[in-house]
């Protein structure tokens, strides 16, 4: 799953200009930008052992992967 995925495109997103950087950006950059701030990061986020990663909550999607 890309990195940018990762972010939440919310208020502190926006204020950061991070639409037009975030594509220039490389990955540990973008690492980086998230650990600084929780409120860049797209909730929720849930992973298993398994490496079934899952961000943001859209039901369908979370229905069908997290139903067992």
């Amino acid at each position: 799953m890309p990195i940018q995925n990762f972010f939440n495109k919310g208020t502190k997103y926006r204020e950061l200009g991070l639409k037009t950087k975030i594509m220039d950006m490389t990955d540990e950059d973008c690492y980086e930008l998230l650990g600084s701030d929780g409120m860049l990061v797209k909730r929720p986020l849930v992973y298993n052992e398994g490496g079934i990663v899952t961000v943001g909550f859209k039901v369908d999607e979370y229905e069908k992967v997290w139903k067992n």
